[in-house]
């Protein structure tokens, strides 16, 4: 199968000559490239019916053409270069006010569990290189101040407005100094996508359902539909039995999943860890599902015995899972094998429960590690998420969902307006996404993709090390290039490199924009600011600071600054 056929190395380069930029004329001159992979309770239900779902199109599977150009490297590939291969890969939740000796949460509507917000994801690949460039001037900053790009409403305010040209270089300027130490969120700033700019003066909407053409003519639902098929291929799921679609981002793939298990099992209960994106817990507030949040090990994956237990209890409800394929702030993947054997163990027959997964960034990059576990509908899951701005990178949020079609059939609804039925989220949606994911991925193909991921996994050993090294508690979860730390004391150095943060720790999610020379840039102030404001200390007991010391991580760790004890 495909993913097998990926992390064996297999899916490999071949190359009859080189693809590259012609900057000046905008225009990509290609060779042509072949392919050589071989074998290759929901309190108020509010039923949404419909008749039928045209779903994925039956396409015969074809090889993938593979390219080899990849993001994390300058130089190109030739026909004398080894395989690719990951070597030696080692591999969020605000405290409860609830005062209560039971460790599960019901939650619906508990507003204390709040997720960190992601920035926007700059445009061009000003992040990529190693140059730091210099925050805005005095005179730039006014220029993007409040007063200065408010639009005018009067004749008076125009004749004394800020010229528009004059703003927008300023912006340019932001963008590039804030993107060139970009550090606590999983954006993919290596890019270049030159060639679509021509089609940015388009309106490309891909209303309705992705396989079900609309009357609105200027779509991309070819290059959507191509998308759609490269993902059920990396997931193993057989032609005729998938649908999907590009989504707004890693979230609306989320409330989808959910919703597709909301419809499935209206009365079912749905488990997901503490540290769980906010998407999941909104999608049950939104759709008024009873839902569980179940308690973390200290490296962030979700408490199994405990939810063997609260399953258990509750027997006489569905169960609907969502499984974490890399946690917000730690990166954790949930064993999904160990919560289908729970579900075995209990007797739960295939239909009481449901599975999502949510890989807002490691779906996409599990397949690409060597011997990593599978993640795959030719397991009993039922949908995946993923981001496509994240470790593709995309100049837009984006996303992609996909499920097995015949639970899509439940929410299909037909609407004459359209000339398509309505299975989406969105009603109107973003044409241009589907066109970069699709340039994206034939550009980069499998190598290039594995070759991101090999970066991002051996990038974030480097940092792990250099931070231990240099004295801080840092901790890298396998199977994740999120390297979790003790905060820094100094905000400014917080906000200078828009590190994430939860309570008294942060992390630095290595993407393949991140060089070691940043690294090492980031690690000398951090050094710099531990001497001139001291180390965290944690801010309470059970605080995330001190579980990055528990010796469940395994490996040796610098301890947290005060009294340490195992938890």
């Amino acid at each position: 199968m495909f993913s097998k056929l990926v992390r064996n190395g297999i899916a490999h380069k071949v190359c009859s000559g080189k693809s590259y930029f012609t900057s000046a004329q905008n225009k990509l001159q290609a060779s042509t490239l072949r392919s050589i992979a071989k074998g290759s309770s929901a309190n108020d239900y509010c039923g949404l019916t419909g008749a039928h779902i045209s779903g994925s199109k039956g396409h015969e599977k074809s090889p993938l053409n593979t390219r080899f150009k990849s993001t994390a490297a300058d130089e190109e590939f030739t026909l004398d270069d080894p395989l690719i291969s990951v070597k030696n890969i080692k591999n969020e939740v605000s405290p409860s006010n609830d005062k209560t000796d039971d460790p599960v949460r019901d939650y619906t509507s508990d507003k204390t569990k709040s997720g960190t917000p992601s920035p926007w994801a700059v445009f061009d690949a000003w992040g990529a290189g190693e140059e730091i460039h210099a925050p805005l001037d005095s005179s730039d900053e006014r220029k993007l101040s409040p007063e200065s790009v408010k639009i005018p409403t009067s004749e008076e305010e125009r004749e004394i407005a800020t010229d528009e040209t004059e703003i927008l270089q300023a912006y340019d300027t932001f963008l590039k100094s804030r993107s060139s130490v970009h550090f606590g969120y999983p954006y993919n700033l290596m890019y270049n996508h030159e060639e679509l700019y021509q089609f940015m003066k388009y309106s490309i909407n891909n209303l309705g359902d992705p396989f079900v053409t609309s009357n609105y003519g200027v779509h991309s639902r070819q290059f959507e539909c191509a998308v759609i098929d490269f993902f059920a291929n990396l997931w193993n799921i057989s032609p005729g039995d998938y649908w999907g679609y590009v989504t707004t981002c890693g979230t609306e793939g989320n409330l989808h999943g959910i919703l597709l298990a909301r419809e499935c099992h209206p009365d079912g209960i749905l488990y997901s860890s503490k540290e769980t994106h906010y998407s999941i817990f909104k999608a049950a507030r939104y759709y008024r599902m009873d839902a569980k949040a179940i308690p973390t090990l200290p490296m962030g994956e979700i408490d199994y015995d405990i939810l063997a237990s609260e399953i258990e209890k509750n027997r006489d409800r569905p169960v609907i899972i969502n499984v974490n394929i890399g946690t917000t702030v730690k990166g954790a993947v949930d064993n999904l094998d160990r919560i289908l054997r729970i579900l075995n163990n209990l007797n739960i027959p295939r239909e009481r429960f449901h599975i999502h997964c949510d890989g807002a960034l490691f779906a996409m990059m599990m397949p690409f590690v060597d011997f990593a576990p599978e993640v795959s509908f030719r397991k009993p899951i039922d949908s995946i998420a993923v981001s496509g701005h994240k470790m593709l990178g995309c100049p837009m949020p984006c996303g992609v969902a996909l499920a097995r079609k015949e639970h899509v059939k439940k929410v299909e609804q037909r609407i004459d307006y359209l000339n398509s039925v309505d299975t989406t989220i969105m009603g109107s949606r973003n044409g241009q996404a589907a066109l970069y994911l699709w340039y994206s991925l034939r550009k980069k193909g499998l190598s290039g993709i594995k070759r991101d991921v090999v970066h991002c996994m051996e990038t974030a050993q480097y940092l792990r090390n250099k931070l231990t090294k240099a004295g801080f508690t840092a901790r890298l979860n396998d199977l994740s290039s999120t390297v979790v730390l003790e905060r820094p004391m100094d905000d400014a150095l917080i906000k200078r490199w828009q590190l994430a943060c939860e309570e008294d720790i942060a992390h630095v999610v290595v993407m393949p924009n991140v060089t070691r020379v940043k690294i090492d840039k980031f690690v000398e102030e951090l050094v710099e600011c531990r001497e001139k404001y001291g180390r965290m200390k944690p801010a309470r007991d059970e605080s995330p600071l001190t579980k990055l010391g528990c010796s469940s991580w395994g490996g040796k760790v610098v301890a947290p600054v005060g009294d340490f004890k195992s938890v």
